[in-house]
């Protein structure tokens, strides 16, 4: 991937535009994701109990709007959480706001939110840099850079994919960004994800679309085995290409779910890379369960557990740590036939160690990418879940977060 996108890599009918409205200390901290018109969109939601205001909002402008949305506004720095109907009336005046700024209904904007749980929403702040925020934006590859930028927390650098894929003979773009590096076990997206293509497509098939590219990414990764309350990713598509609409469930969706799943799988695995304190991706791969759905409950048993992470924090090739967490996650299995691979070294057969160099398996296990494979030998089910190891910063970050 580039380190900075290119004009050519904005999809057509969007603007972009941040600002430091003043919710956090330092820097950019308010964002804006519109187009010229309502356009068509998709999103996903966390599935936590504790959903904040912005959530609960912009599911409903959703339905209301019948996924006709014309913008996404976007604050870091608080969350807008457990805030009560204060809250909620915050994320309403964002919206109402921001229609009167664009010339559209409230309906049609996403509220979205990241940071502190529990603290209210200073939402002057907010109220106040719409109309400037609203009047900036540019379809500029900087603008969009500032928008990636304004939507961090504790995020060490902005997370951004872009593809292109040909529909019909014409080419179409895919542009994502996303936010996320603690409190991160999605089972739906990630933190805060936003997407924007200029493909014309069928809402039916956009929401499928999306459903299917984050359940194979941004629902397989995990950081902490924490799922946020504000995660929400959206996908906004508006049409201007010139390509021919995507109407069924064609080789042309087919590509086009393939671009999209490109991006959102870059976007998670930037995710985990840049987990709070972490130094390496870890891919847990667990073949041979008696189903796919027992498999990824094994991967993420193995994924979560911290005896596992801070093993590999010190590159320490500890294989009965795997085996003792695929052992308490429920699936039942026999332990004497599984086999594990760590690092692509062989360090446990049928149950026991296989005999290996401990030095060699500790100086591949530096790497920034480790690959962990454990085969069950007990039918054809499989998964794949990516994540990081714990290190003494996760706990530095997040014993102070709030204060």
């Amino acid at each position: 991937m580039k380190s900075h996108p290119s004009r050519t890599d904005i999809p057509r009918g969007f603007t972009f535009a941040a600002t430091a409205c003043g919710l956090k200390k330092t820097g950019l901290d308010l964002a804006l994701l519109a187009s010229n018109g309502a356009v068509t969109a998709a999103a996903v939601f966390t599935t936590n109990r504790v959903q904040a205001a912005p959530v609960r909002l912009s599911r409903e402008h959703l339905q209301k709007s019948h996924h006709k949305i014309r913008s996404v506004i976007v604050n870091s720095g608080n969350a807008n959480c457990c805030t009560g109907p204060q809250g909620i009336a915050a994320s309403r005046a964002t919206a109402a706001d921001l229609s009167r700024s664009l010339g559209c209904s409230p309906d049609e904007i996403l509220v979205c939110s990241t940071g502190v749980i529990g603290v209210p929403l200073r939402v002057k702040k907010i109220l106040r840099a719409i109309p400037q925020l609203a009047q900036s934006r540019s379809s500029d590859a900087a603008a969009f850079e500032e928008f990636t930028r304004a939507i961090m927390t504790t995020d060490t650098r902005p997370k951004w994919a872009a593809a292109k894929c040909s529909i019909g003979g014409t080419q179409i773009r895919i542009l994502g960004c996303a936010k996320g590096s603690g409190m991160i076990e999605p089972n739906m997206a990630t933190m805060l994800g936003f997407l924007a293509t200029d493909a014309a497509i069928s809402p039916v098939l956009l929401s499928r679309a999306l459903r299917g590219g984050v359940a194979r990414t941004f629902n397989a990764i995990t950081v902490d085995g924490d799922t946020s309350t504000n995660d929400t990713v959206t996908l906004l598509a508006s049409g201007k290409s010139g390509a021919k609409k995507i109407t069924s469930a064609s080789g042309d969706y087919r590509k086009f779910c393939a671009a999209l799943e490109n991006v959102c799988r870059s976007l998670a695995l930037a995710i985990v890379e840049d987990g709070e304190g972490s130094q390496r991706v870890i891919e847990i791969e667990v073949r041979g369960a008696v189903s796919d759905l027992a498999a990824d409950k094994i991967a993420r048993t193995i994924a979560n557990s911290p005896l596992v992470k801070t093993a590999f924090a010190g590159a320490d090739p500890n294989w009965g740590r795997i085996l003792a967490a695929t052992g308490r996650s429920g699936v039942p299995f026999e332990p004497s036939n599984v086999d594990i691979l760590l690092a692509g070294i062989c360090v446990c057969r049928r149950g026991r160690e296989h005999p290996f160099n401990e030095r060699v398996a500790h100086r591949k296990m530096l790497a920034k990418y480790v690959p962990v494979v454990v085969n069950l030998r007990a039918g054809r089910g499989a998964a794949r879940v990516w994540t990081c190891d714990f290190t003494a910063e996760y706990v530095r970050i997040n014993a102070s977060y709030r204060t």
